[in-house]
């Protein structure tokens, strides 16, 4: 690929919106693709695997995004971003995370024991050395991921994600069936890391040259190492959390709570997931202008807020319901402390879109100020609700999520140049909806004992949804407008309340 191509993968201001709008599209498309079949392949395994197989698993994941991280040191970030990325830029940081992953996937082979020590399972330490693997092919593909992504070519990333992922799902289910036990587990981390790999070779179309400058490394590497700092302390969070839950309250423990926490996380992920690759991109092409950038965020704010809340407040409601037909019995400890995650999530439902906010507009030291603060915080709760049980757990996760919140309002105020009321004031539409919706819901299954569980759970879902567009009709008219501006062919929409296209979205 020569400096002309590499800068042609770039999209035009005149082209963002619409860009933007398929990007949300397509990799909204491929979460409900991964996310509908892994729930299938999760009900088929939590049939078969032991709540003490997933949270082996769970343990040694917490683990592996450290070394993931470590072997790119932010460089793909920074390409997504910057204002140009020649061949040689771009060479020099694949030749860096290819070196880096050879050797992190060896020291992980070799650390394995010592991390074996927070955690009380025989199984952890050969599964973390297999699981080593993956920092390779995750190093291999930082690079082509990240020209696909800056060139706003998510339909082609929806493709392979959603490819990769089904591939690994059928592999995890047919060893589960062979008997596999956790291995299942192991192999479809495997597998989707590799299939992943090679389609982002394979659609990038582009090989590096035998090139490498110090310049350009340094450049990337004081712009990663912020990037590096946010994800480290995320994960540096997640293994302390899972050591903490494991050491004070069993295996077995974690596991149920890794459960809920997939179980959230799904919801979020076929609903608002698709933002954070996004926004990124579209943030850093209007952040010169700070009116267009205010305005397209608190736009996108309200909209995020809409598309994310309804689901999450089902989940709040009927998570007793759903857990036992999705996961069969022997799950139950994972319902209540699903429900209160899902208050959790909606309290940092604009988490996804500030993320890439900062990162776009090239300020991530600011976003990891904020990360260690609140990360450190979600670890003393964690470490003094542990004695209580997964449910204190959970409440405690829930009065971070408060604090977080108003904490991103002053500090998004404060990168845009605007009033902390004006961030605020989308969320008091949320809480209006988010009450009626819950309520609405929840007195539909006190109404409805007799029927059968997903009827109770359809009958919830309908009166959620219902109450829920109610709230946002006398609380914020103008957010079904914006929805249907981004929405292909949204002439029924339009029709209940048409919106004209603002000079932000042209």
């Amino acid at each position: 690929m020569t400096d002309h191509k590499s800068e042609a993968t770039r999209p035009t201001n005149s082209s963002i919106s619409t860009q933007t709008a398929s990007g949300v599209l397509w990799m909204t498309v491929q979460k409900w693709a991964i996310r509908v079949s892994g729930l299938v392949t999760i009900a088929v395994l939590t049939r078969f695997l032991s709540p003490e197989d997933f949270g082996t698993v769970a343990a040694a994941s917490a683990v592996l995004p450290f070394f993931y991280l470590l072997s790119d040191i932010g460089f793909s970030a920074y390409i997504v971003q910057a204002d140009r990325a020649d061949r040689r830029m771009l060479s020099t940081g694949f030749w860096f995370s290819t070196l880096a992953g050879l050797l992190l996937a060896a020291v992980l082979v070799a650390a394995a024991p010592l991390f074996g020590l927070l955690f009380t399972s025989d199984e952890f330490v050969p599964v973390l050395q297999v699981l080593s693997l993956t920092v390779i092919f995750t190093a291999l593909s930082s690079v082509p991921m990240a020209l696909l992504r800056r060139g706003m070519r998510f339909r082609a990333l929806a493709v392979q994600g959603a490819t990769a992922a089904l591939v690994a799902q059928v592999i995890a289910v047919a060893m589960t069936l062979g008997g596999f036990g956790v291995w299942a587990l192991v192999g479809q981390a495997m597998a989707s890391q590799v299939v992943v790999a090679v389609l982002a070779w394979a659609t990038a179309k582009w090989t590096p040259a035998f090139a490498f400058s110090r310049s350009e490394f340094w450049t990337m590497a004081r712009f990663g190492s912020k990037v590096l700092g946010v994800e480290f302390v995320t994960m540096c969070r997640v293994s302390a959390e899972a050591a903490i839950v494991s050491a004070t309250l069993g295996m077995a423990a974690l596991g149920y709570l890794n459960i809920a926490q997939r179980l959230v996380q799904i919801v979020q992920d076929l609903t608002g997931a698709a933002l954070v690759p996004v926004s990124t991109v579209a943030f850093a092409r209007i952040r010169e202008s700070s009116e267009r950038l205010r305005n397209a965020y608190v736009r996108a704010l309200r909209m995020t807020y809409a598309a994310m809340s309804p689901p999450l407040t089902l989940l709040a409601v009927a998570a007793p319901l759903i857990i036992p037909i999705l996961f069969g019995d022997g799950w139950d400890e994972s319902a209540r402390v699903a429900q209160i995650l899902a208050l959790a999530g909606l309290m940092v439902v604009g988490a996804t879109l500030d993320h890439g906010l900062f990162y776009g507009t090239g300020k991530p030291g600011q976003w990891f100020v904020y990360a260690v603060l609140i990360d450190a915080l979600t670890v003393a709760v964690t470490a003094v609700t542990a004695r209580w049980g997964l449910e204190a757990i959970a409440w405690g996760f829930l009065g971070v999520a408060v604090v977080a919140t108003v904490t991103r309002w002053f500090l998004v105020a404060r990168l845009l140049h605007a009033s902390p009321r004006t961030l605020a004031g989308p969320f008091g539409f949320l809480a209006a909806a988010v009450l009626a919706g819950g309520g609405a819901g929840w007195a539909v299954l006190e109404l409805t004992t007799g029927l059968h569980p997903i009827v109770r759970i359809g009958l919830a879902g309908v009166a959620v949804l219902v109450a829920y567009l109610i709230a946002v009709r006398l609380f914020a008219r103008q957010v079904l407008g914006e929805l249907a501006a981004y929405l292909p062919h949204p002439s029924w929409i339009s029709r209940i309340h048409p919106t004209p296209k603002t000079k932000e979205q042209s």
